[in-house]
């Protein structure tokens, strides 16, 4: 009797290795959205389009970085007090508009500029002065230039302050703002076709017959490509009809900068997607050896490129993770694709098939030391959506892994860095 398969990845030959498809999607994609200046309040989340370099340095002068008073250095007395005339005062915003004269102490306010001629700062808490504040004594052992920030020591005029292909966080907004930008140039948005595809299929709202479900992948990716900055035109749910499909996808190629859809593009009789788009353009890859989300396809309708997600909830949001979302941030003109990566050891023992890269959703919880440790959801199916809200992010393991101990350091990508 023949032995029957209990793995659904198990079938017709050799199945492509997540490092060949990332070098596919690296290779074959290119920035494709042209530049536009953005007032900066609208930038957050944009890819900088250009570098931005400073024309002024910051800060624009020297200034104080306390409260206090500034001294020549060479007025000071190394080993005893020195008792100093104060002579001004200066408040952020303000100058003195003189050289500060020997034996002369100025009153000075945090951010104020330095005096010509005083090169250190005293804090007034360390100061003693008389009664009506025109005498200030100080006492020894300052350091010349103590509490003093220069010119430029920030950002010195010509650098280059933020890099192209940036995306741009609250961060970089206000270092645009600090050398007195009013607007960056950025990328325009990702235009991306979405729609989800089944007979089965019913949107939110809709009466739901037997044997139906409603529609979670076109809502979660629709979202998270929201998140990356795209503009996405909903085109809802096609039922599993070649024709309409292939027609579908041909007048969404018109106007838009990406075609993305989940379902329909396995081996079934009614996975009619991978077809179409074979029958329009060119299939680059599709069937990878990852769980979960195997039937994953990569190609293009004329020159416009197509990523046909899994059916499944769960291997939609993985495969959206680690294949789609690089691709769209370097269509996007991001310089960045990768999600950063850290290593934490795990609490659990698996078995795992060799020659395919796994995801397993974990919560990042302490250890009985205080120690970070990876926790596994208890179920791995592909369409348990639960398990993507109530865990932390995902453990990836390589292809020539088999048997996982607990405290192995594994790689852990958190759901924050798919943002």
């Amino acid at each position: 009797m023949a032995q029957l398969s209990d793995d659904c990845f198990a079938f017709g030959g050799e199945l492509m290795r997540t490092a060949e498809a990332l070098a596919i999607l690296s290779d074959r994609l290119d920035v494709v959205v042209d530049a536009e200046k953005v007032a900066l309040r609208d930038v957050l989340g944009r890819i900088l389009a250009e570098d931005v370099i400073s024309e002024r340095p910051v800060p624009p002068h020297d200034n104080t970085a306390v409260d206090g008073y500034a001294v020549r250095f060479k007025d000071l007395d190394a080993n005893a007090d020195t008792s100093l005339t104060v002579g001004g005062r200066v408040a952020a915003g303000e100058t003195l508009g003189r050289t500060v004269s020997a034996g002369e102490a100025i009153r000075i306010f945090t951010g104020a500029p330095m005096p010509d001629g005083a090169d250190t700062v005293l804090m007034q808490e360390d100061c003693e002065t008389d009664g009506d504040g025109d005498t200030v004594v100080i006492p020894p052992g300052i350091k010349r230039g103590a509490n003093r920030r220069f010119a430029g020591e920030d950002i010195e005029a010509g650098a280059t302050i933020l890099a192209a292909g940036v995306r741009l966080r609250p961060q970089d907004i206000g270092l645009a703002a600090s050398i007195g930008l009013t607007a960056l140039p950025v990328r325009r948005r990702l235009r991306v076709a979405l729609f989800s595809t089944g007979d089965e299929v019913r949107d939110t709202g809709e009466a739901l017959p037997p044997g139906c479900i409603y529609d979670a992948n076109r809502y979660s990716v629709a979202a998270a490509l929201e998140r990356l900055g795209c503009e996405v035109a909903d085109l809802g749910i096609l039922p599993d009809d070649r024709a309409v499909i292939e027609k579908t996808l041909g007048e969404a190629a018109n106007g838009h900068d990406l075609i993305m859809t989940s379902g329909g593009v396995s081996t079934g009789e009614e996975d009619h997607v991978r077809q179409a788009v074979a029958g329009l353009g060119s299939i680059h890859f599709w069937r990878l050896a990852i769980r979960p989300g195997r039937p994953l396809a990569l190609g293009q309708i004329r020159k416009v490129p197509f990523i046909g997600l899994p059916g499944n909830p769960v291997a939609v949001l993985v495969t959206f993770m680690r294949f789609a979302r690089p691709a769209i941030l370097r269509l996007a003109g991001a310089r960045v694709t990768e999600p950063l990566v850290f290593r934490v050891p795990t609490d659990f023992n698996i078995k795992k098939k060799e020659g395919r890269r796994e995801w397993l959703r974990v919560s990042l919880e302490r250890g009985p030391d205080g120690a970070p440790v990876l926790r596994k959801f208890p179920r791995d199916g592909a369409g348990i959506l639960t398990s993507m809200v109530q865990t932390d992010g995902l453990v990836e393991l390589p292809e020539e892994l088999t048997r996982l101990e607990a405290g192995t350091m594994v790689d852990f990508l958190p759901f924050s860095e798919f943002a």
